[in-house]
């Protein structure tokens, strides 16, 4: 049995900063930037465009770490029955999570680029902020809570997919799929 003790930590470190860091900045950022007086656009803008950066490394560092546990694991995504399926569906909230990620930059960029906009706070605006931006904040008020419902999905998937490779959860699955030459389980 494989030990893949770098692709798994790229994994769940890049996920957790991710989920962490979006929740972090939804609950706590766009909130606290009310408070900033005339400021709020400004404050939320630089809070969410120093974090870029890192939640780009974190879900690089996910992705990496996502390929190399499907390296690994791929003899029990072909053998075990319900990996693949697992598999497939931490795919696609993955998939998910990164147009939801990426839309949510560009509208962002959009605030950003008003400069210091008329908001209530990070993602709310005021009567007066402009229709173009105001659209976008409003956009981003919903969608600041999507990214981390879909990667907390993927933490739990996640966790599911690591029950899954417990030595009985193997055999078993094998066994219903009715094939083990070549399966090594890590």
């Amino acid at each position: 049995m494989a030990r893949n003790t770098l692709s798994r930590s790229l994994h769940d470190l890049g996920l957790s900063a991710w989920f962490g860091g979006t929740l972090a900045n939804a609950v706590a950022l766009n909130a606290a930037a009310a408070e900033a007086g005339g400021d709020t656009g400004r404050v939320a803008n630089e809070g969410w465009n120093r974090w870029t950066p890192i939640n780009a490394l974190a879900i690089g560092a996910h992705l990496v770490g996502s390929v190399g546990q499907l390296r690994a694991n791929s003899g029990r995504v072909a053998q075990q029955k319900g990996v693949a399926g697992m598999s497939t569906l931490k795919t696609l909230l993955t998939a998910a999570a990164l147009g939801v990620t990426a839309y949510s930059r560009a509208l962002g960029q959009k605030v950003d680029a008003a400069g210091n906009p008329s908001a209530k706070s990070g993602t709310k605006p005021t009567k007066v902020t402009k229709a173009e931006v105001a659209a976008a904040m409003e956009q981003l008020d919903r969608l600041q809570w999507v990214v981390p419902a879909l990667t907390g999905a993927l933490v739990v998937v996640s966790s599911y997919a690591g029950e899954q490779q417990r030595a009985s959860e193997v055999i078993k699955g094998v066994a219903e799929n009715g094939s083990a030459a070549g399966l090594t389980v890590g």
